[in-house]
């Protein structure tokens, strides 16, 4: 296997680089402070053809693979992880089930437009009662004449403050077979969606929402795939998502990492850089050694999902390695730069509490744990 980076993967890193440098960097500190996303993102991103990365150009995508979506992924949160959530919130979990399950209408009414940047999507999964157990799922959907009616909760919803439309997964009957789960495209504003904003600790900028759903209305051609039962289409997106969002821990690691080197370098104590002391050095040498780590297992699971051979307890292993190691980093970078490290003018801060987001979303840790020792005992 070799994982040297194509020039045109490399000139894609370049490219989203210099944007996130020019672009989006000046945007960090406002969004984070005051909890607002910059909508004004999402069209920039559209014309870059950052939405559709992923996607054919058959399809309106840019026709790049998982790996080239990681490298994207890896450089927006370098710089801002917030930002990095907002995006992949549309660019997979919002649109992902319409591509691989959607009519040609609901491609042509979603799809594209969410490519083009003219509608934000989102996917309302977790609930209240649930967490990331989507069998304990109490959202139900019941039939109607035209349609199905749509009662219920979702919580930590990312982008449902600016959505135009939801993902939304329901129960459209109530046994624990994959037929009894089905996806519901909901154009917002919807009468029976109830949306409150969260206020967080982590990835501020990124807006997340609350959902109360009563007696929601969704017409029938709004159903996924016009199919109930598309319970299986959650499990293959979430899969390949953590191998996504396991990149995103993979440039949060980098940058607590580039934030530790630069201030132990310009921080002088007792007449010497703090990075001469041997403790600051090998907490250092630690955190190189783990983002390189955290590197691999990225681009291998991205490499994984590209031969068409990723597994669930595969993308639990990277994901839950990957974001243990990236709240590892962090934790470091904050001691390494003492006092400083609490400061809101040095960035290791929200690096830190953007990185705790991901042991929790996207299947806590011990959601991977369990998905791995399963896998073990097969």
């Amino acid at each position: 296997m070799d994982f040297t980076f194509s020039p045109e993967q490399e000139q894609v890193r370049e490219t989203i680089r210099r944007f996130c440098e020019t672009e989006v960097a000046p945007l960090v500190r406002e969004a984070d402070e005051t909890e607002k996303f910059p909508r004004e993102l999402f069209p920039k991103w559209a014309e870059l053809g950052l939405l559709g990365i992923r996607y054919p150009e058959a399809d309106g995508g840019s026709g790049f693979d998982k790996v080239t979506d990681c490298i994207i992924r890896e450089e927006m949160s370098y710089v801002g992880q917030a930002f990095a959530s907002a995006w992949s919130a549309h660019t997979h979990l919002g649109i992902w089930p319409i591509w691989k399950a959607g009519t040609e209408e609901q491609k042509q009414r979603f799809f594209r437009p969410a490519l083009q940047g003219r509608k934000i999507a989102g996917f309302g999964l977790s609930e209240p009662d649930g967490g990331s157990n989507i069998r304990a799922m109490i959202t139900k959907a019941d039939k109607v004449d035209g349609g199905y009616l749509l009662n219920g909760a979702k919580l930590y919803i990312t982008n449902a403050p600016i959505a135009d439309f939801l993902m939304v997964a329901a129960r459209t009957s109530p046994g624990l077979t994959p037929d009894a789960i089905s996806l519901f495209i909901v154009e917002l504003p919807n009468a029976g969606f109830d949306i409150s904003a969260l206020e967080k600790e982590g990835i501020r900028g990124s807006e997340t929402g609350l959902i109360h759903i009563s007696d929601a209305f969704v017409p029938d051609d709004c159903l996924l795939g016009a199919r109930e039962g598309t319970y299986p289409v959650i499990l293959a997106s979430l899969s390949e998502n953590r191998i996504g969002v396991s990149a995103n821990c993979l440039g949060l690691a980098r940058a607590a990492l580039d934030q530790s080197l630069a201030f132990a370098k310009d921080r002088i104590v007792a007449g010497k850089p703090i990075i001469e002391y041997q403790a600051i050095a090998h907490k250092l040498a630690d955190m190189a050694a783990e983002v390189e780590a955290v590197k691999w297992h990225v681009y291998y699971g991205a490499w994984r999902v590209d031969q068409g051979t990723l597994d669930s307890a595969t993308a639990s292993r990277v994901k839950l390695m990957a974001s243990e190691a990236a709240l590892r980093i962090s934790e470091a970078a904050i001691r390494i730069h003492g006092g400083a490290g609490l400061m809101r003018e040095y960035q290791v801060g929200r690096i830190h509490r953007d990185a705790l987001v991901y042991v929790i979303g996207e299947g806590t840790a011990e959601i991977q744990r369990n998905i791995i020792a399963r896998d073990l005992k097969d």
